[in-house]
C-alpha cells in the first residue's frame, strides 16, 4: 500500500527527536586551565543583541544537518575567534527542552592556551569575556527561583464533545531558575541550569 511505503521510507533509519521541536541550538561550555584550577569561560552579550547584557556561553542555532558539537565549535569561532582545533571536546551533557519548543545542547570542551591567546571577541556579538573558577560553583549554592507554567484552554474548546469537564485537570509545569553572582556578573537561566548540571 502506498501509505505504508511512504511511512517506511520516512522512518527507516530515522533518528528520534523531540516531537514538535522547532529549532536546535548548541553552546560550548569552555573550560580553561589556570593556576588555581579549571575555570568556565563566559560571554556577556553585546548590547545591540536580543537579551543584550546577559551572561551566556558561546553558541547559537544549528544549521540544517549540523550536529551539536559542530554547531558549538562553529559559533565559538564566529563569536570569539577561538579555533575549533584548539578545543578538546570532553563530552555532551544532557540537553534542555525549552517550553517555547527548542532544544539546547551543551558541549563541554577544554580550550588550550593557544586558543585563549587567539581569542578575539566579536564586538557585534560579545561585550565582555570573563572566567569563573569551577570550584566556585561547586562550593557556592545558587539562589533558586521558580515560576509556574499554567495551562489556559482556548476559547471554544470542545469539552462536551470530548466528554470531559470544564475543570479538566490540565498538566501544569514548573521551571527552576538558578542564579549565581560572581564579581559583578549574574549567571542565571539556562546558562546557570547547564552549570548546575555540570557540577552535579
Amino acid at each position: 500500500m502506498r501509505e505504508l511505503e511512504e511511512l517506511c521510507r520516512r522512518f527507516r533509519g530515522h533518528e528520534p527527536g523531540l516531537m514538535g521541536a522547532r529549532h536546535r541550538y548548541a553552546v560550548l561550555c569552555p573550560l580553561v586551565e589556570k593556576p588555581d584550577g579549571a575555570h568556565l569561560l563566559f560571554e556577556v552579550r553585546a548590547a545591540g543583541l536580543r537579551q543584550g547584557g546577559e551572561v551566556c556561553f558561546p553558541g547559537g542555532r544549528a544549521e540544517p544537518g549540523e550536529n551539536p558539537v559542530d554547531c558549538a565549535l562553529r559559533e565559538t569561532v564566529e563569536e570569539l575567534a577561538i579555533p575549533a582545533s584548539s578545543v578538546t571536546v570532553l563530552g555532551t551533557p544532557d540537553f534542555i527542552c525549552n517550553q517555547r519548543g527548542f532544544l539546547l545542547y551543551p558541549v563541554l570542551g577544554l580550550v588550550s592556551q593557544e586558543g585563549l591567546e587567539a581569542m578575539r571577541p566579536s564586538p557585534a556579538e560579545v561585550a565582555e569575556v570573563f572566567t569563573v573558577p569551577f570550584a566556585f560553583f561547586q562550593t557556592t549554592e545558587p539562589e533558586v527561583y521558580t515560576y509556574d507554567l499554567i495551562p489556559q484552554s482556548p476559547e471554544g474548546f470542545p469539552y462536551e464533545e470530548l466528554g470531559i469537564a470544564r475543570d479538566y485537570p490540565w498538566s501544569r509545569g514548573r521551571v527552576e531558575v538558578p542564579v549565581w553572582r560572581y564579581e559583578g556578573h549574574v549567571i542565571w537561566g539556562m546558562t546557570a541550569r547547564i552549570v548546575r548540571e555540570l557540577i552535579k
